[in-house]
Order: C-alpha cells, then sequence, then structure tokens
C-alpha cells in the first residue's frame, strides 16, 4: 500500500482517518445487502449511519480550511472564495462524473440494476433531489448533491454577512442560519405522509431537507479554532455522549409519521457525530503500523468507494448473478467487498489523486 499511494503520513490525522474509513465500511457493509441474501441476516448488527458521519467529518474538515481562509492576512474575497471552490471541485466533481457515466451506460445496457428514465440532466447540476425526492438511478448520488450545494450556500452566505458583521460574527451567524432555517423546512413538510421508503426519499435525501447535516461539523471546526481549550479539555465526555446520541437516535423506536422522526431526528444524529470529532482529531498517530497503514488506506480511497460500491458492484453482482444456497450467497459478498476494494484503490490512484494533483498547479 505504501508502494501504491505513496503516503506521507506525517500529513494524516490518524484519528480522522479512522473516522472517515468506519463511515465508508458501515456504508458498503449496508449496501451489501443488496446481494448477501440469507448471509446478511448473519452479520446485521444494528450500525448507525455512515453517510451522516460522512456529513460531519467533510463540515469538520471544510470548516477547518474555511475558517483559516477567513481569518488569515488576506482574509475572504471573490478571489479566494473562487479558489475553495475550485479546489473542492476538482476533489469531487472528476470522480462523480465519471461514475455518473459508467452508471448511465450500465443501465442502459441492462448490466445493473436501476431504469434509465431516473436519469435527467438534473444529476449534471445536483438538482436531482435538491426539493424533491428521485427514484431509481444512481442512488448513492444523493448525498452528493447536499454536500455541492452546501459548498456553495455556506461560504457564500459568510462572504454577503461580512459585509455587515465582523468575521466571527458573521461566520457564527452563518451557522446558526444553515442549523435554523433546514429545521423549519422540515417542520414545515412534517405533516407528510409517508412509508419507511418514502420517509428516506422525502426527508433524508433530499437538498434543502439536509442542509444542516454538514453544518453541525463546521460548527465542531468553530469551536475547535475558537475554543481550542474547551475542545481539548471535553473530547472524551463529548465521544461519550455523541455514542450515546447516535444508537440512542437508531435503536429507540420511533413513530416514521411521527413529528420528532421528521424533524430533530436528523439534528440528533448530525449533533451526536460531530460529537465524536475532538476525540478523533486528538489522535495523531497509530501504534501498529500495519493496521494504521490499512485504516489510512481504507479512508484515502473511500471516496471512490462509497461512487461504485452500490450502483457499479452491487447492483451488477446482483443483476448478473443468481446464488442460490449460502455458500455462493458467501462468496458473492466476498466478491462484492473485493471489487468494491480493489477497482476504488485503482480508481484512486490512476484518476482521483492525479486530477487532485493539477489544483495545486
Amino acid at each position: 500500500m505504501k508502494r501504491l499511494f505513496d503516503i506521507d503520513l506525517q500529513k494524516r490525522v490518524y484519528g480522522l482517518d479512522v473516522f472517515r474509513a468506519i463511515a465508508i465500511l458501515i456504508v458498503v457493509r449496508a449496501h451489501g445487502r443488496e446481494i448477501s441474501g440469507p448471509i446478511f441476516d448473519f452479520i446485521n448488527i444494528p450500525m448507525i449511519d455512515g453517510v451522516e458521519l460522512f456529513f460531519v467529518l467533510s463540515g469538520f474538515l471544510i470548516g477547518s480550511i474555511f475558517i483559516k481562509m477567513l481569518e488569515s492576512q488576506e482574509g475572504l474575497s471573490f478571489s479566494s472564495l473562487f479558489q475553495f471552490w475550485k479546489r473542492r471541485w476538482f476533489r469531487t466533481l472528476p470522480n462523480y462524473f465519471l461514475i455518473l457515466l459508467t452508471v448511465y451506460l450500465l443501465v442502459r445496457f441492462g448490466l445493473t440494476g436501476g431504469k434509465l428514465e431516473g436519469y435527467s440532466y438534473k444529476f449534471i447540476f445536483f438538482i436531482h433531489n435538491f426539493h424533491e425526492g428521485f427514484h431509481d438511478f444512481f442512488w448513492e448520488s444523493w448525498s452528493l448533491s447536499i454536500e455541492e450545494w452546501f459548498y456553495i450556500f455556506f461560504p457564500f452566505l459568510t462572504f454577503l454577512l461580512l459585509y455587515f458583521y465582523p468575521k466571527r460574527k458573521a461566520l457564527l451567524i452563518s451557522i446558526i442560519t444553515l442549523i435554523v432555517v433546514p429545521l423549519l423546512y422540515r417542520i414545515a413538510i412534517s405533516d407528510m405522509q409517508v412509508v419507511h421508503s418514502t420517509w428516506d426519499i422525502h426527508f433524508r435525501k433530499v437538498v434543502l431537507t439536509r442542509l444542516d447535516t454538514i453544518i453541525y461539523g463546521v460548527l465542531a471546526a468553530y469551536i475547535k479554532f475558537y475554543y481550542s481549550d474547551f475542545w481539548s479539555k471535553s473530547k472524551n465526555w463529548m465521544f461519550i455522549i455523541g455514542l450515546i446520541l447516535l444508537y440512542g437516535n437508531r435503536l429507540l423506536p420511533k413513530d416514521i409519521n411521527g413529528f420528532y422522526a421528521k424533524t430533530f431526528f436528523f439534528n440528533v444524529s448530525s449533533i451526536g457525530g460531530a460529537l465524536l470529532l475532538a476525540k478523533s482529531d486528538s489522535i495523531k498517530n497509530f501504534k501498529y503500523p500495519w493496521f494504521g497503514r490499512s485504516i489510512t488506506f481504507i479512508s484515502l480511497i473511500s471516496y471512490s468507494m462509497y461512487l461504485i460500491n452500490l450502483s457499479v458492484v452491487a447492483l451488477v453482482l446482483k443483476t448478473n448473478l443468481s446464488p442460490e444456497s449460502n455458500l455462493e450467497f458467501g462468496f458473492v459478498y466476498i466478491l462484492y467487498w473485493a471489487i468494491t476494494i480493489v477497482v476504488s484503490a485503482l480508481l484512486y490512484k490512476f484518476f482521483e489523486k492525479p486530477i487532485m494533483n493539477l489544483r495545486d498547479r
């Protein structure tokens, strides 16, 4: 792995690599139920939502970069804002469009699950789930739309507020705004009657209902930067409370048509995830080299794993293989993991990383 990726471990925060690796492993495991058949019953241990962990981690990392840029000597200008967007787009868009095209071709030729009618130009502009849910095509893209629109709204809102308020106050107002507005929107549509699948589509996977999920990571970055003593001294109890909130929110019974499930449920999950960040951020190194490098390896390829594991791997296997015995289901499940990891590693090495290197030129 060291030769494959040439990892500079001195620049990594190991605890955040663990955070990201756990998030993607949870996601891949969950999507594995598409092809595991009865095998999944034996590994169906209740897990927290891996995508929620990705959201708060993304907010924390982006928030840290943005705050440092805001507080730098140059401050925040439209030029620096454009550079911020440019770096994010180099990181996210090339891989996304490559896999979007791949999924389109796979569906077009009947090699994966999904319906071509589910595709439209909206996927190109990340508006396919901006204010309503979508169906039957590249399911996992829902979270990417939320991230891309957040990267636009949050910095631009802060930029505008700087005309009226000092830096720190403008930043805090932006954070509060993006916590309150999506919550108010969910409250406004909370009388919609749903079943679990439509709750997932219309509440969990829509940009306007979920813009607040990333801002809790930014809030964590805000606390780290401006209240560093509290951040470092409180990491252990915040970690414990975060786990309690995440698992409590996940395991306690809830009425899917109840007010809480459509509104504050999402806030609690995001807060729980954000509370894990201080402890994770404090772990800079690892004790066991082989295990540590394995975690960093998974962390590095996590974005590629997220993009391909469902539509490009799981649903392709499901469409083209018909296992019958438990042994065959087990083989397909192992194959699913192996293909996801190997293809993601190659995609990172030969496509994602070279393109990211271009952004610094």
